[in-house]
Formats: C-alpha cells, structure tokens, sequence
C-alpha cells in the first residue's frame, strides 16, 4: 500500500502492523558476542534525532525544518544544517570502522518521523541510505538498535488520550515503510520524546496500554520522573538495573511495562563525552533478588544538537570503544565492562531466567502522595478530587508528568496552542472513530490521512518549547489547515 502523494506513510496498515510487532521473536540474544557472566558492567547510550515540520516552505508549504535551516542560512545557528545533516547519518561509517577495528559497539537511535519525512521531503537519499544500512544490514544488527517514539514528537502528558496510539503507530507504519516489516519486528524499546512521562493515573495507564498492544516491551525513563511505591527515590541498584512500571487508573485496573532508567540530567555532554562508559567502568555487578548482574548506565541525548555533539562526539564514542575494547583484551577475554543496548540487555536477562516479575516496581512520581490521599475505593471522581485538593495545599504537587528538566513547562501560558490540539483530535475522532470502526479500510483514504497528519503535526512539542512567536504561529496555521482538512 502507498501513502497519497505528497504523503508520509502514518496510516492504513494497522492490521498487519499489529500482527507484526506482536510476534515475540528474540531480536539480540540468538546472534550476541556477549556473556552475560562475563560482564561486570555496562553502558547503554542513545541518540535522539528530531527536527520538526513547520509551515514555512517557499509557498508555505509543510517542510521539515532542516530543510528551513538550509534555505535561510543567515538565521541564528542555520549555517548547522549541513553539519546537523551528517549527524544523521555518520553512525553509518563510524559503526563499521570500530568493527572492523575489532571493537564491539553498540548504539541505539531515535529518529521522530517529522525527521525521517523531512529527509525523503528534501531528497536526501544519501541519509535515508545511511540509515538503511543501519537498520537492514545483518552485519551491524547486533550492534545498532532502534528506539521507537511519536511519529511528531509529542509530549505523553499533555497529549490527547486517544492520540497517543495514533502516535505510537504512525511512527510504527513510517519506519516499516522505509525499513521494512523484519527491521520494525526488531523494535522493542521505545523513547518518549522530551524523556516526558505522564503521572496522572489513567494517562500513565492508556499510555502503557498502547506501548503493550503496539509490541513495545520496555521504556526508557528518565531518573527523577519515577518513584518507588512508597514515594521514595530509586536507589543505587534500581538506577542501574531494570525496574517494573506500574500504571494503575482511576478503575483499579493496572498494567506495567519494564523501565531503564536514564540517570542524572539532559547536558548532552554525558553522552558527547562519553561519561556513561566512564561512570560504568566505575561499578560492579549488582543483586537483583538472589542473582546478580550487571550494573547498567543508559542515557540519552540529542544526537546532533550543539557543538559536543556535532563535533566532538565522534571521536569520543571511538576512543571510549577502543578503551573497552582495550581493557577486555587485557584481561583475558574476560569482559569487565561492555556496551550494550536495551533489549539485548533484557533478553541476556531472561536467558539468565529473570523476567520482569523479578524487577523491583515503581509508579510515576507524585502518586504515592495521591493514592495516600485518595484511599479506597478509587473512581474518576475521587481522583479528579484528591488531585485538586493535593494541588491546593501544595504547590510542589503536579500531575503535568516529569520530563528531562523540571524548570520548563509544555502546558503553562500555552493555552492558545493546546486548546486548538483538544479540539482537533476531538472533532478528528468524532468524525473518523465511527467510520473506521464501520470499515477499517478508511484511514488507507487521502481525507482520514490528511486530517491525522494535521492533528500529529499539531502535537509536536517544539510549538511549545520557543515560547510565544513565530512557533505558536505556526501551531495556529497547522491547527486551521487541520480544520480545512476535516471540513473537506
């Protein structure tokens, strides 16, 4: 099936896709060089890849706003694009070379659709094959792993309920379409974007829900958006080893997917500099009931923002895999510190005969507060209440989720933007919902697919990153096109 021209391909395919990413294969375990008795300790480093779409072309067309930068290099930092543009894709040449060296890297990466639709946009196939051989090439399948995310980049908390697997799964059909259906059964962990995690009861729960119907196995969360059940923080183990998410709502009902857990803060130096192999040469194994395993760093980045990561994360990522690579000849073939990637940290896991029965639970942050306020029996009602009277006594109380920085708000002051994202998705679902329900075959249609590009698009975090301005503007153009779309 292809997309309408002119289109990204987000929608029309739901069937197979969920047939697809259900299918419980292992992805790392059958083909890794790794021993999971042999490791000490490990590093986990993703980069996250974004560039949103924007209303700006030479006709006011929706381009990427890479493709801005190129076209207005004058502007503030434009005259990055290019560089921006080989951050892209140079994983590519730097993967082999350490291979081929005889060192053992591992990366994972995350790239928003917005990103992905802007390089087929702006003809830049020279990425797009760079980032096929990643995904596709057998050679380098034990070594790269891909995070799924939004197809838009949009921020869970704040993101209409029924949207978030329209999101999930947009980005599910986009990937498959470049990649192929094998490379999207391989993806099992998935980013949020802005690390954001949403801690109101039923938005944690649909969100876990849809991360589980659409095959995702784990998350990465950032340190501080987690608690454990008694409020408390995560200790030294539960930093560094897989951990339970639970989501309960407001019915009783509750879910939970396995989390790692992203330390310390956003300064992309951790992973520019490579701090992550550093601090895990630094640990040792840890106990996770009555077996023990390797102590492990994940952290993430932007993969191409700022000048660490344009220009000096390469040569650190090759010096810190020669180190390792280094030190485990040295001792004998005993590997004492290693990287590694999410799933195949989790499958050695499970071949060890741990599964996510056996990680430590912990909630969102801020709900030991509201469940022990709360009590029993919990409805919506109650907890809409107990939210509002938490709120009222204590201004630290927040059920607007926690992201990488506490210190930046996606809600406050941006009523003119998230107002007009809560009435398209409503008027896009009280148009659409009966009519797929009726026949699926309508979201393959150009009309369902215009609409649901619009209402993505709108979702997009960056409209709420910049303040007030030119991107509230362009939030306000996406939202009327997005109302034309669904008026035709």
């Amino acid at each position: 099936m292809t997309s309408p021209i002119g289109m990204p391909p987000i929608a029309g395919r739901e069937a197979q896709i969920f047939a697809l990413v259900q299918q419980h294969k292992l992805v790392f375990q059958p083909n890794t060089n790794l021993q999971l008795n042999n490791i000490r300790s490990a590093f986990a480093c993703a980069l996250h890849m974004h560039q949103p779409t924007i209303p700006a072309g030479k006709q006011a067309e929706l381009v990427s706003h890479l493709q801005y930068m190129m076209e207005h290099p004058g502007e503030g930092d434009n005259h990055n694009a290019e560089p921006f543009a080989q951050c892209y894709k140079r994983l590519a040449d730097i993967i082999p070379q350490l291979i081929a060296e005889g060192c053992n890297p591992r990366i994972m990466l995350d790239y928003s659709g917005n990103l992905l639709w802007g390089f087929q946009q702006m003809g830049r196939h020279d990425i797009l094959e760079s980032l096929q051989r990643l995904a596709c090439d057998p050679e380098l399948q034990t070594h790269v792993e891909w995070l799924g995310t939004f197809w838009s980049h949009a921020v869970a908390p704040s993101t209409p309920i029924p949207d978030l697997k329209l999101q999930i799964l947009a980005w599910q059909h986009h990937f498959a379409a470049l990649f192929g259906d094998a490379a999207l059964q391989r993806v099992k962990g998935f980013s949020p974007p802005e690390m954001h995690l949403p801690n109101h009861p039923d938005t944690l729960y649909e969100f876990v829900k849809a991360l589980l119907e659409c095959g995702y196995r784990w998350l990465l969360v950032q340190e501080h958006s987690v608690e454990n059940p008694d409020g408390s923080s995560l200790d030294q183990s539960q930093k560094y080893g897989p951990n339970k998410l639970v989501a309960r709502n407001s019915r009783g009902e509750e879910l939970s997917i396995t989390a790692l857990i992203k330390t310390q803060g956003s300064d992309t130096k951790l992973v520019g500099q490579m701090q992550p192999c550093y601090e895990a040469l630094g640990l040792g194994r840890l106990e996770l009931g009555a077996t023990s395993i390797p102590s492990l760093v994940s952290q993430i980045a932007d993969g191409e923002n700022g000048g660490v990561m344009m220009n000096e994360f390469p040569q650190a990522f090759i010096q810190a895999n020669r180190r390792i690579a280094e030190l485990n000849d040295s001792d004998g073939g005993v590997e004492a510190t290693v990287a590694i990637n999410g799933t195949e940290y989790l499958e050695l896991l499970d071949a060890a005969g741990l599964s996510a029965c056996d990680y430590p639970p912990i909630q969102a942050v801020q709900q030991h507060k509201l469940w022990q306020q709360l009590g029993e029996p919990v409805n919506t009602g109650s907890l809409e209440a107990a939210i509002a009277e938490l709120q009222g006594r204590d201004p630290s109380f927040s059920m607007a989720g926690a992201s990488w920085t506490n210190n930046l708000s996606w809600i406050e002051g941006y009523a003119n933007v998230l107002e007009p994202m809560t009435s398209l998705s409503a008027a896009f679902h009280q148009r659409f919902d009966p009519m797929v329900q009726a026949d699926p075959s309508v979201t393959q249609t150009e009309p369902y697919q215009q609409a649901l590009l619009h209402l993505l698009l709108l979702e997009t975090s960056c409209f709420r990153y910049w303040g007030q301005g030119v991107w509230t503007e362009y939030a306000s153009e996406i939202h009327r096109r997005g109302l034309a779309s669904l008026a035709r």
